[in-house]
């Protein structure tokens, strides 16, 4: 038995299907199904609260979320909220009345993420941001359809390079780049064919 610890410049390759799903446009079109559903749901989701004063205006609506979320029920019952920690965080932004300002974040967040999974605008970032506040609701103690949004969230994240390749990002990506790789905006020169 070796007792030889891997060198940390060991790099393990990610198996081809995984390579091929997450880095070739050949799968631009399984993610444009999943971008425009996950969109879709955000984009309806936020429109639906634009006609809700209790969205645009006093934010009773998230108020009342979030005191649901952190009643703590009689026992045998459950509380919706699992971490102490979470709770709290709800219970402060409740006090500070948060909620007020919090709900317009919410729903122009929603519609944002929409637009821009919809038209595959940055769709790396929309599909974090969205993931982000599946995430928040889910710690809520919401499930609804955000585990399956989440989760197509992720699989978004992981597919930023060929996601948004039916999209703007087809176009904006190489112009603009990333922060460690500018685009051609940004002086990038393209690559020399030999």
């Amino acid at each position: 038995m070796s007792n030889k610890v891997p060198s940390t410049t060991e790099v393990f390759a990610d198996p081809p299907f995984a390579q091929s799903l997450f880095n070739s446009p050949k799968w631009a079109w399984l993610w444009v199904i999943a971008r425009i559903y996950v969109g879709y749901a955000w984009l309806t989701s936020g429109i639906g609260k634009l006609s809700n004063p209790a969205w645009t205006q006093t934010g009773e609506a998230l108020k009342g979320f979030w005191e649901r979320a952190v009643a703590i029920p009689d026992a045998p019952a459950r509380p919706l909220i699992a971490f102490d920690w979470y709770r709290g965080f709800l219970q402060s932004m409740i006090d500070a009345g948060a909620y007020t300002w919090f709900s317009k974040i919410i729903y122009i967040g929603e519609i944002l993420i929409g637009v821009a999974l919809i038209l595959g605008l940055f769709t790396g970032i929309a599909a974090f941001f969205g993931g982000f506040m599946n995430w928040n609701f889910m710690m809520a103690g919401s499930a609804s359809t955000n585990p399956v949004l989440f989760t197509l969230s992720i699989l978004l994240v992981l597919a930023w390079k060929t996601a948004g390749w039916w999209g703007l990002d087809r176009f904006l990506l190489p112009a603009l780049g990333t922060p460690w790789q500018p685009g051609k905006a940004f002086g990038q020169k393209p690559p020399e064919k030999s």
